[in-house]
């Protein structure tokens, strides 16, 4: 695990988040990673961000933080943009969930 992936663990306050990114997975982490840092650009231009928060078997449970987390399109960011995206360039990946 990538200390990235570890600093948002705790930065979402979780020890209990960390059996999912443990836990059987096809998804390799460093990979979803890049396809997130590829991601990033576009959502912090916008004020905003998106912090893994796990992963559990082909689903990839993210937080969308600072303006992303309050906007009214935020659902439609997750399900058109990055899950499309993530489904695209990380293999394994099933669902995209929005979390917190």
């Amino acid at each position: 695990m990538t200390s990235e992936v570890e600093g948002s663990i705790i930065e979402i306050g979780g020890v209990a988040e960390r059996p999912a990114l443990n836990g059987a997975s096809e998804i390799d982490i460093d990979v979803l990673n890049e396809a997130l840092d590829y991601l990033r650009p576009a959502l912090q231009a916008d004020g905003g961000d998106v912090i893994l928060s796990g992963v559990n078997g082909g689903t990839v449970n993210l937080e969308l933080v600072g303006a992303c987390g309050g906007c009214p399109i935020s659902e439609t960011t997750v399900t058109v943009g990055i899950e499309r995206i993530l489904r695209d360039r990380v293999p394994g990946v099933v669902d995209v969930v929005a979390t917190g």
